[in-house]
């Protein structure tokens, strides 16, 4: 099939995954699928089970972040 073949919502469609599968190469996660390791795997599951939590607001303020 050739592109002047599309429809133009079909060469959209077309554009939209190409431009999706770009992004997702370019700011994917690196580590997707990858295992963890114990010690982060048991740190995960300490914070999980923790109730102590802070806000959105004491990270930026703790990096020197405004929003």
């Amino acid at each position: 099939m050739k592109i002047s073949d599309l429809t133009l919502d079909e060469l959209k469609e077309l554009v939209k995954g190409l431009v999706d599968d770009r992004l997702r190469e370019l700011l994917g996660d690196p580590d997707l699928g990858m295992e963890l390791g114990d010690a982060v795997r048991a740190r995960l599951k300490a914070s999980l089970a923790s109730t102590a939590r802070i806000t959105g607001d004491d990270v930026a303020e703790k990096l020197g972040l405004r929003w």
